[in-house]
């Protein structure tokens, strides 16, 4: 069984019987038999389908962030700002998928050679459950408009999500078998990978499960795409507006209560504005509220709960191992009392090398100030990591920020006084442990197409 738990009240909400081998089998082959039909259908057919996914999902927003927030803590405010995106990304889709994957050109001794894009087939997409509609649109909405077939094998705990998130396509009309969930647990990832309905995975989630899909997809010769961890650095140099880069560094640090590979979690900051700096970004973090994600109006919480116990529990032990190595504890960074996963926002100084929240991924709401001599020295601790997924320099001369986020930084989005973010018009993915691929834009939606060679005498 698949158990949803409140991560609020520390409640069960459902319990969900896990997907038989048969029933795995014939959910494959009716998407294999989905696929073969949905390719042959015009852009015009298929966009005209992601409109009406788009306008489903707005009509059912608030009960869907309701679900989001009982199942893994986002305020529901929240809730609906990630439906109304995944709506937007089904709509960018439906417009531009046409001319993204255009034939192109391509000269040679032929009378005619091109390069034309056609779709793969079934795509497994395994998604995690941090942002569980919106890691699930931006794959789905460019694979569908490519003409490809989507399986999910979503996080456990978001079981309703996923099973939400299928309602929604065949509420709209999407053929049955184009989009389907699979309610299995991690250890059925590896045989479904390996089913040959199965053309290519997609991966959300934590370096070492990329790592095992990788290999297990690898073995069988199937593409991957994998976005995983970042510890992303955020870097405050000497002419920086400081107000504006606090509030800044605080709602990437504070964003879905810091559980976002993109969220900011290491602030460097150079010696010459590190103290103004600091305050100002401690009265920012002390002002954020935390509670019940349910609660709306003037009592709305800007973070909800952790997704879990145990990754609160985890997140506390880096803490507390940071500040037994020598780190300053400026806020919070004391497990609450009383029933639900949640951790406050917390702020250290003084972090070195060595310390868990320098060299870790810390998935929740812990800043980590470092601080830097100078330009240089920042940019040495920014790239002192084994993950590459985000970054952003804060620096009123825009050509030197410029500068840094195109030739400095090694992570796959680099920002100039704003906070890292996805954007469906934007390619989106990291280097190093980071992954490999991108989801989004023009490049996401060629990842899962045959990019083919047309020769014509």
């Amino acid at each position: 069984m698949l158990r949803s738990i409140d991560p609020t009240t520390g409640e069960t909400i459902r319990d969900y019987p896990e997907a038989t081998p048969a029933a795995i089998g014939a959910a494959l082959d009716l998407a294999e038999r989905a696929f073969h039909a949905w390719r042959r259908e015009s852009f015009e057919t298929r966009a005209a389908v992601l409109r009406r996914v788009a306008a489903r999902l707005r009509e059912r927003a608030a009960d869907d962030a309701i679900m989001m927030a009982r199942e893994m803590g986002k305020p529901v405010a929240q809730g609906r700002a990630e439906v109304e995106k995944c709506a937007w990304t089904c709509e960018f889709f439906a417009e531009h998928a046409a001319w993204m994957l255009t034939s192109q050109e391509a000269p040679s001794d032929a009378s005619r050679s091109y390069v034309a894009f056609q779709p793969l087939g079934v795509i497994l997409a395994v998604m995690p459950w941090n942002f569980p509609f919106w890691q699930v649109f931006r794959f789905a909405a460019p694979a569908l408009m490519a003409g490809n077939a989507c399986v999910l094998k979503h996080s456990s705990n978001v079981s309703g999500c996923s099973l939400a998130i299928e309602a929604v396509f065949r509420e709209a009309g999407l053929p049955k078998g184009l989009f389907t969930t699979l309610l299995v647990p991690g250890s059925a990832v590896e045989p479904i990978i390996e089913m040959p309905q199965i053309r290519a995975v997609t991966l959300t989630g934590s370096a070492p499960a990329g790592s095992a899909v990788a290999a297990v997809a690898g073995g069988v010769l199937k593409k991957t795409v994998l976005e995983l961890g970042g510890s992303d650095p955020y870097v405050v140099l000497e002419d920086a507006d400081l107000d504006f880069a606090a509030e800044t560094c605080a709602a990437s640090r504070l964003i879905n209560a810091g559980q976002s590979c993109i969220a900011a979690k290491r602030f460097i900051v150079v010696e010459p504005v590190l103290e103004a700096f600091t305050e100002r970004f401690v009265a920012t973090m002390r002002a954020k509220r935390w509670g019940n994600p349910l609660e709306e109006g003037a009592d709305a919480p800007d973070l909800g709960p952790m997704a879990r116990h145990d990754l609160r529990d985890e997140l506390h032990r880096q803490v507390e191992a940071s500040v037994g190595r020598g780190a300053r504890l400026l806020l919070g960074g004391r497990v609450p009392e009383g029933p639900g996963a949640f951790y406050p926002p917390t702020v250290l100084d003084q972090v070195r090398p060595g310390m868990p929240v320098y060299g870790e991924e810390t998935f929740g709401p812990v800043a980590a100030v470092i601080a830097a001599r100078d330009e240089a020295d920042a940019i040495r601790h920014a790239n002192d990591t084994p993950f590459g997924l985000g970054a952003a320099v804060f620096t009123r001369d825009l050509a030197r920020g410029e500068r840094i986020a195109l030739t400095e930084f090694e992570a796959g989005a680099c920002f100039v006084n704003g906070l890292v973010r996805s954007d469906p018009r934007l390619p989106f993915g990291g280097v190093k442990e980071s992954g490999y691929g991108r989801e989004l834009g023009t490049f996401g939606i060629r990842e899962f197409v045959n990019v083919k060679t047309v020769w014509v005498a």
